[in-house]
């Protein structure tokens, strides 16, 4: 394990000093894997690029009707060493004829592969909301908060976990559980 003392807790820089402390003791003590796994003991079953355009279709469905169609989902094995993204969401416009067409694709790091069901729903739901809202501001986050009340929390539990990948150098989830959605 790296040395903590070293190398600051990059994923949760803006977080209480106290909240900060209490995943350095759980980094110090090797346990921040354990606890994660405790509180999510498995991961979801979406592992395609078809299974996860479906998932994202639902929500999208289900939250943002009005909005832009989707072209395009898929799980991007480039994203969170390239652009330091999680996920991204784009627009592309071309023009056909004399017609301007744009098209709207989500892309989302193949880590989230293999997490919990609610770090899956947390990343979409983050890229979702980028439909309606491009900034990072008060009504994005009002609308993350809207599809998924916890986004705050699951967000906080997320960069728990790129900590422990950070620290640690393992991945915790593999294979989908019996109850995985």
């Amino acid at each position: 394990m790296n040395s903590i003392a070293s190398k600051p807790l990059k994923y949760l820089q803006g977080y209480a000093p106290d909240t900060l402390a209490q995943v350095e003791k759980l980094v110090a003590s090797d346990r921040l894997g354990e606890w994660l796994l405790d509180k999510y003991p498995s991961s979801h079953s979406v592992r395609t690029d078809k299974a996860l355009y479906d998932y994202v279709q639902e929500l999208r469905q289900s939250y943002l009707r009005g909005a832009d169609p989707l072209s395009k989902v898929a799980f991007d094995s480039k994203l969170h060493v390239v652009q330091h993204a999680l996920g991204t969401h784009t627009t592309i416009s071309r023009v056909q004829g004399n017609k301007l067409k744009s098209k709207r694709e989500i892309r989302i790091a193949t880590l989230f592969k293999e997490v919990p069901p609610e770090f899956l729903r947390m990343i979409t739901v983050h890229e979702l909301a980028h439909i309606k809202e491009r900034a990072h501001d008060k009504p994005f986050y009002k609308l993350c908060t809207y599809m998924e009340p916890d986004y705050h929390q699951l967000e906080f539990e997320v960069r728990m976990y790129l900590t422990h990948i950070e620290t640690s150098g393992t991945r915790l989830w593999g294979q989908p559980g019996p109850d995985a959605v």
